[in-house]
C-alpha cells in the first residue's frame, strides 16, 4: 500500500497484501461501476436501515465513498455533460434520514390516562478491498457518505423546559394530547366526588395533569443523577404520549451499575406515592386537596409498579438484566432473557388486561356485555402492549449493535491514498492514484504537508475531456481539526469523532502525524449497515 508520509511522500511496505490491492488498475477516464450506497442506518428505538437504488456511474473514476456493492443493469451513458467550467456545486448537505446514536438506553416511564396512572412509556491493518475498481464512487454528493447522525441533533423534539443538571428537558408535542385526556377523564371523576365545583373541577384536573407529569419528570431525574454519578453521559429526557424518556448515551459497565440505574425510578415514584399519602392524611379526603392527594398516590404507586415488571423496556427489565448479566458474565445474555420477557409481559397485558377489566377484578363492576369502556379497555392494552413488544425488539437490536461496534475500525475502514498538489491536472492525479492502487487523493502543499481532501463528489461531475485542465485544488475541501482522526479510533469512539464534525472524507493519521490514508463516511455507513444486519 502506498500511504503518504509526513511530508507526503509514499510510505512503502504498507498494506502490501493481494487481497487488499485489488485488481490491475484501470487508465483515468475507465468506466467503472457505481455501487448501491445504503442510507444512514435509523437506531433508537429501531436502527432501521434501508439501501438506496444504485447511483447512476459518471464514467469517471473517483476517490473515496465507494462501496463493493454492484449495481444491476446498464450503466448510463459515461460522456454526460457537466456544468460550464467542469467544476461541480457540491453541497455537502447533511442527509435528512438519520439514526440513534448507538449505545442509546433509552429509560422509559410509561404513563396512564384511566385512572390517571402511569405506562411505558486493532491487528495488522486491513483497507476496505473494493474488486470492482481501485477508483469507485458512490455518487454525485447530495450529502451521502455522512456519519449516522442523531436524530436530535435535527430534532430537538419538542418544547424545551428547562436543563435541570445540565440535562435538557423537552415536552414532546404528543403531551398535549395526553393532558388533554387526563383532564377529561379525571375531570368528570372529580365531578362526581365534588359535584358542588361544577366546571372548575376540569381546572383541577388539569393541575393534576401536570403535577402528575412532574411527578414522571422527578423519576427521570433519578434515573439522570444515577448516569451522571456513573459519569454516563445523558442527551436529554423527554416527556410524551406514554411518560417519560432518559436518553443515556452509554451502558452502563457493570451489572450493579445496572442494576442501580434502573431501580432508583421506581423507587423515587414510591416515595413519591408515601409523600402523598402523608400528605393526604392531613387534609380533607373530601376536598380538592385530598381528591389531587390521593389521585396523585395512587398515580405513582402504579407507575412504580408498572415499571418493576420484569421485561424490556421497563426499569424492571433492565434490573432483570443486570442480574442474568451479573450470573453469566454476559451482558448479551441478559438483554435476550429480558426482551423475551418483555414480549410475553406485553402478549399477557393485550390479553390479560381487558378480562382483568371485564371480570371487576381491578375495582369496577363486571360488565357482562361488550361496551364502550371495554373497547376503549382493550385499545389502551394494545397500545400498552405495542410499546412494550416495539421496545423489547428495540433494546435486542441495540445490544446487537453494542455487540458488533468494535469492528468499526478507522484503520481497517481506511482508502489509501495518494499525496499531489494543488495545481497537479485532475486527469495526472487520476493516473497517479490507479497507478498505485490507491483511492483517494490528498493535497500537499510545497513542503508535502496535506492541507486539504479532493471530494469524491467533486471529480465526479467533471467530464473527462476537461480533466486535463481542471486543477485539483479546485475541487478540494479545507482539512479542519476535525477531519483529522487518528487511525487508532474504533467503535464508539470513532463515531462520536465523526458526529462531531460532519463530512463526506476524512484525513486518517497516525500518531506520528504521518498520513495513513482517507475514510470515507460511506464506508462507515455501509459497516454500521452490516454491523446491525448480523446476527449476534
Amino acid at each position: 500500500m502506498d500511504v503518504s508520509g509526513g511530508r507526503g511522500q509514499p510510505r512503502p511496505g504498507n498494506d502490501e497484501s493481494a487481497e487488499h490491492t485489488g485488481p490491475e488498475a484501470q487508465a483515468p477516464g475507465g468506466t467503472g461501476d457505481a455501487p448501491a450506497t445504503p442510507s444512514t442506518p435509523a437506531p433508537a428505538g429501531a436502527t432501521d436501515a434501508r439501501p438506496e437504488g444504485p447511483t447512476p456511474d459518471s464514467g469517471a473514476p473517483a476517490p473515496a465513498g465507494a462501496t463493493d456493492a454492484r449495481p444491476e443493469g446498464p450503466t448510463p451513458d459515461p460522456g454526460a455533460p457537466a456544468p460550464e467550467g467542469g467544476t461541480p456545486q457540491d453541497t455537502g448537505a447533511e442527509p435528512d434520514h438519520e439514526a440513534p446514536a448507538p449505545g442509546h438506553d433509552r429509560h422509559r416511564t410509561p404513563a396512564h390516562t384511566e385512572p390517571p396512572a402511569h405506562r411505558p412509556s486493532h491487528a495488522p491493518a486491513e483497507r476496505p478491498e473494493h474488486p470492482d475498481h481501485p477508483f469507485a464512487h458512490s455518487g454525485s454528493g447530495g450529502g451521502k457518505g455522512q456519519p449516522p447522525q442523531r436524530p436530535e441533533e435535527r430534532k430537538r423534539g419538542g418544547l424545551l423546559m428547562g436543563r435541570p443538571f445540565g440535562v435538557p428537558v423537552y415536552v414532546a408535542p404528543s403531551w398535549f394530547l395526553v393532558a388533554i385526556l387526563i383532564t377529561w377523564v379525571f375531570g368528570g371523576q372529580i365531578d362526581r366526588v365534588l359535584p358542588e365545583l361544577g366546571a372548575a373541577s376540569y381546572l383541577v384536573s388539569l393541575f393534576f395533569a401536570v403535577a402528575f407529569y412532574a411527578s414522571v419528570l422527578v423519576h427521570e431525574l433519578a434515573h439522570t443523577l444515577a448516569a451522571l454519578r456513573f459519569k454516563l453521559p445523558v442527551r436529554r429526557i423527554q416527556l410524551q404520549f406514554f411518560g417519560g424518556v432518559s436518553e443515556i448515551e452509554k451502558e452502563a459497565e457493570t451489572p450493579g451499575r445496572e442494576f442501580v440505574l434502573a431501580f432508583v425510578g421506581p423507587l423515587l415514584s414510591l416515595v413519591l406515592a408515601g409523600l402523598f399519602y402523608l400528605g393526604l392524611l392531613a387534609v380533607d379526603p373530601s376536598s380538592v386537596p385530598g381528591v389531587l392527594l390521593a389521585g396523585l398516590m395512587v398515580s405513582n404507586l402504579i407507575v412504580a409498579v408498572f415499571n418493576l415488571l420484569p421485561g424490556l423496556p421497563l426499569d424492571g427489565g433492565r434490573m432483570l438484566r443486570a442480574v442474568v448479566w451479573a450470573v453469566t458474565g454476559k451482558p448479551m445474555t441478559g438483554t435476550v432473557a429480558a426482551a423475551w420477557v418483555g414480549r410475553a409481559l406485553a402478549v399477557c397485558v393485550l390479553i390479560g388486561l381487558p378480562l382483568l377489566t371485564q371480570s371487576g377484578a381491578l375495582g369496577s363492576d363486571a360488565v357482562d356485555n361488550v361496551g364502550m369502556d371495554t373497547v376503549l379497555d382493550a385499545l389502551l392494552a394494545a397500545i400498552l402492549a405495542a410499546i412494550i413488544w416495539t421496545g423489547a425488539g428495540n433494546s435486542l437490536r441495540m445490544a446487537r449493535l453494542r455487540e458488533h461496534l468494535p469492528e468499526l475500525r478507522a484503520r481497517t475502514l481506511t482508502r489509501r491514498a495518494v499525496p499531489v498538489e494543488s495545481d497537479t491536472p485532475l486527469s495526472e492525479a487520476l493516473r497517479r492514484a490507479n497507478a498505485a492502487g490507491a483511492r483517494a487523493l490528498v493535497v500537499v502543499d510545497a513542503e508535502g504537508m496535506p492541507f486539504s481532501l479532493v471530494r469524491e463528489a467533486a471529480i465526479v461531475g467533471v467530464p473527462e475531456h476537461r480533466r486535463p485542465w481542471v486543477p485539483v485544488g479546485t475541487l478540494a475541501q479545507d482539512i479542519t481539526e476535525g477531519m483529522r482522526v487518528s487511525a487508532e479510533l474504533a467503535g464508539e469512539e470513532l463515531l462520536d469523532a465523526l458526529r462531531s464534525t460532519p463530512a463526506t472524507e476524512y484525513l486518517v493519521v497516525e500518531e506520528t502525524g504521518e498520513i495513513y490514508g482517507v475514510l470515507s463516511a460511506a464506508d462507515v455507513e455501509r459497516a454500521f449497515v452490516k454491523a446491525m444486519a448480523r446476527p449476534s
